[in-house]
């Protein structure tokens, strides 16, 4: 029996929003939620996604590129967020004991171009914007 509701934000790749989404709500509340992700493509954590994590000190220990498989019908996911539009048209839209389906899209980091510190640059931005965008909405959560 889980404890706390079940957090699941959903992402194609599972690289790198979706990773720094469940990585910064759990810092942020991860009392409050039981915080996973998972990508409808998998293709393993974005090393410049732990390098950006790791540059506020958030914990990255554990964070490992999942199936949204691993969850559907598995875990009874309360909020599901997804955060990008790929995921979001992938997506099934049933979900069994689903409460919440939240839409926040946000840029793909990696997908940005440049140097490493240009890439490094945009995932450090994005980050910044999940955060933000995680803060507000905990202070409006009323669960």
């Amino acid at each position: 029996m889980q404890k706390n509701p079940v957090l699941l934000f959903l992402c194609t790749g599972n690289a790198a929003r979706s990773q720094m989404a469940e990585a910064l709500m759990r810092h942020h509340a991860g009392d409050r939620y039981d915080v996973h992700s998972a990508g409808t493509k998998p293709k393993g954590v974005h090393p410049l996604t732990l390098e950006a994590l790791k540059d506020k000190d958030i914990e990255t220990k554990g964070l490992r590129s999942k199936h949204l498989d691993e969850y559907l019908g598995h875990l009874p996911v309360h909020t599901l967020i997804v955060v990008c539009s790929s995921a979001d048209q992938e997506c099934p839209v049933a979900w069994p004991n689903l409460q919440r389906r939240l839409f926040w899209p946000f840029e793909d980091p990696a997908a940005a171009e440049g140097s490493d510190t240009a890439k490094l640059a945009k995932f450090r931005e994005v980050r910044d914007q999940i955060e933000a965008k995680i803060v507000d909405w905990l202070k409006e959560d009323t669960l």
